[in-house]
């Protein structure tokens, strides 16, 4: 809807541009936003006090040249000015009955892009594959999952990379100790921190064990057989351990999606050779380096992106370099979002100017560092367990499901202990798995993506407030009016009608879906999304307890009643979906 007014608004001002009213020239960015109290109508302007100055013009009085010249269209019932010269558009709420109509019979809800479709390289998760997957990778991972799934809904061809750390010198302390231990490897990799730290503790108290390590890193490097060998079978270990978090977590993840540091490490004397060839080069101190006269320390000196170290070897930058050039020249991205910890930013500004003097990547390509804040305990600080250790994710993901089996089995009792039928235990079961794994995710998800915040298990698994349980409760309810009918969404006849506040309020939100997506897909912000979900929750509540569905007046209120609560729980549900969240048909 707000496209169209848009377009309604540039029309009214092509036309005073042309009677000369507005001076020539001007090219504003029309903005519309969503109003806060409905009497002011469901979507405002400020076009006339932007341009009140250039005009030479009162801003009412532009204001009003502009309803004048304002094309008439059946979606807008009326066009009013407010205060200092707002336009206020009001909906008319039979063309909004007709917008969800064509939702509701539509798989896609009516959504479709605004512009045309792309080929978007959506790199998340990343872990390193030294070690176990811990609450770090908890963020990556599902938020780059939920912006991936949301292109993909809106038609965009998304290709998922998940840029492994799997190369490097840690590999050489690891192989040395697989090839000191073969029979102890395996049962050992079960537990790939105490794995690492074992070998660590190796490397730091044997220098012949250290001189051996370094020895492999010079031999996998050069491809040596049996290295490789032994490397293969640290990563297939190290990347099932990965694949059980994804499974756990529900999100698209799998194997044929890694696209390891290792993948790019024949082009990096490439990568370095064509940034000479192309004048970028300079060596300082024996290290490689691309100078940027735009980005200067504290010393006003240019910042160095270091692609060859003195000894010879590569650092991220160069595998990140290469990676780009892949991703634009074999993969063909239109579209490349990088869901990489905040804290990195630096490093993917100089890194994507890097590749766009070099001309490692096409000219319309966009390189978007999707930087997010990171996961704090209570107090304040990066999560931690109580002994300062790593949290690793399978365990918080358990703790989260034994948590939610536990409260929801709480419920079951009282529910009990009123008389009514509860829930046998495996079903218990289930649905704290599902609220478990949700109620983690969400609570993330809900954060804006650049913030740090606090995990605390309480707020989360509350049924109150913008939370997984509020939401997953909020669709049961959906869900139970069509199980009373006994009959599927699909089976309701009639047409949608708005008459009561409740009604025209909960369309009018209905009607922002695809809106709202549009802005998770530019921005890459889930919580957008999640935010909307918690306001349709909250107006089918208002709904339901002011406007009885099953027990309506008339058949024809009833039936536009049910179609209303039908698109509800298709939008609610394929909202959760996008979000990556199971859902459940009771609680």
């Amino acid at each position: 809807m707000k496209d169209s007014i848009r377009h309604l608004i540039q029309q009214a001002l092509t036309r005073l541009t042309a009677e000369g009213v507005l001076p020539d020239g001007l090219s504003p960015t029309i903005q519309v936003e969503n109003t806060r109290d409905k009497t002011h109508g469901d979507f405002a302007s400020n076009i006339a006090m932007m341009l009140a100055k250039p005009a030479g013009m009162k801003p009412r009085d532009l204001a009003q040249k502009l309803i004048d010249a304002l094309p008439a269209d059946a979606q807008i019932s009326k066009v009013e000015i407010a205060g200092p010269g707002f336009l206020n558009f009001f909906q008319n709420s039979d063309a909004l009955a007709e917008r969800l109509e064509a939702a509701l019979a539509d798989e896609h809800l009516g959504v479709r892009k605004s512009g045309p479709a792309q080929r978007v390289v959506v790199d998340l998760s990343s872990p390193n594959l030294a070690k176990e997957m811990h609450v770090g990778h908890l963020r990556s991972t599902i938020i780059g999952d939920a912006v991936a799934r949301v292109l993909e809904f809106l038609g965009d061809e998304v290709i998922r990379q998940n840029h492994v750390g799997d190369w490097g010198t840690q590999f050489g302390m690891l192989l040395a100790f697989m090839e000191e231990n073969p029979a102890a490897a395996e049962s050992e990799l079960a537990d790939l921190e105490g794995f690492y730290r074992a070998a660590k503790k190796r490397f730091d108290e044997s220098p012949e064990f250290a001189e051996r390590a370094r020895a492999l890193v010079v031999a996998l490097q050069a491809g040596e057989p049996e290295c490789l060998r032994l490397w293969n079978r640290f990563n297939a270990i190290s990347l099932s351990h990965c694949q059980k978090a994804y499974d756990r977590l529900g999100v698209k993840l799998t194997p044929a999606d890694v696209k390891g540091e290792s993948a790019y490490n024949a082009d990096l004397a490439n990568v370095v050779a064509d940034l000479r060839s192309k004048g970028l080069l300079t060596e300082d101190n024996g290290a490689q380096c691309v100078f940027l006269d735009e980005y200067k320390n504290a010393e006003g000196n240019p910042l160095p992106v270091i692609v060859q170290k003195a000894g010879g070897g590569y650092l991220y930058s160069t595998t990140d370099l290469a990676a780009m050039r892949y991703r634009s020249q074999v993969l063909k991205a239109d579209r490349a979002l990088y869901f990489v910890d905040q804290r990195q930013a630096l490093h993917f500004q100089m890194a994507f100017e890097v590749a766009r003097r070099a001309g490692f990547v096409h000219a319309g390509m966009e390189l978007e560092h999707m930087g997010f804040g990171t996961m704090n305990g209570a107090d304040g600080r990066p999560f931690k367990t109580r002994d300062g250790g790593t949290v690793k994710l399978i365990d918080l993901l358990d703790e989260a499901e034994l948590r939610a089996y536990e409260l929801v089995k709480e419920r079951n009792d009282q529910r009990a202990a009123k008389g009514e039928t509860p829930f046998e235990e495996a079903e218990l079961r289930e649905i704290g798995r599902v609220v478990g794994i949700a109620s983690v995710k969400y609570a993330d998800l809900s954060k804006h993506r650049t913030s740090d915040y606090s995990f605390n298990f309480e707020l989360m698994l509350s049924f109150e407030g913008n939370t997984a349980p509020y939401l997953l409760y909020a669709y049961t309810r959906t869900a139970s009016i069509f199980r009373k009918l006994g009959k599927g969404t699909e089976e309701i006849g009639g047409h949608i009608e708005l008459q009561a506040p409740q009604e025209i309020e909960l369309a009018g939100k209905l009607a922002q879906f695809g809106e709202v997506l549009s802005s998770v897909a530019d921005k890459g912000t889930p919580h957008l999304l999640c935010a909307y979900l918690y306001d349709v929750a909250g107006l089918f509540s208002s709904f339901y307890e002011h406007c009885p569905v099953l027990s309506a007046e008339d058949e024809g209120t009833r039936q536009s009643r049910l179609r209303l609560a039908a698109l509800t729980r298709r939008t609610l549900k394929q909202g959760l979906q996008l979000l990556g969240l199971e859902t459940l048909e009771r609680m």
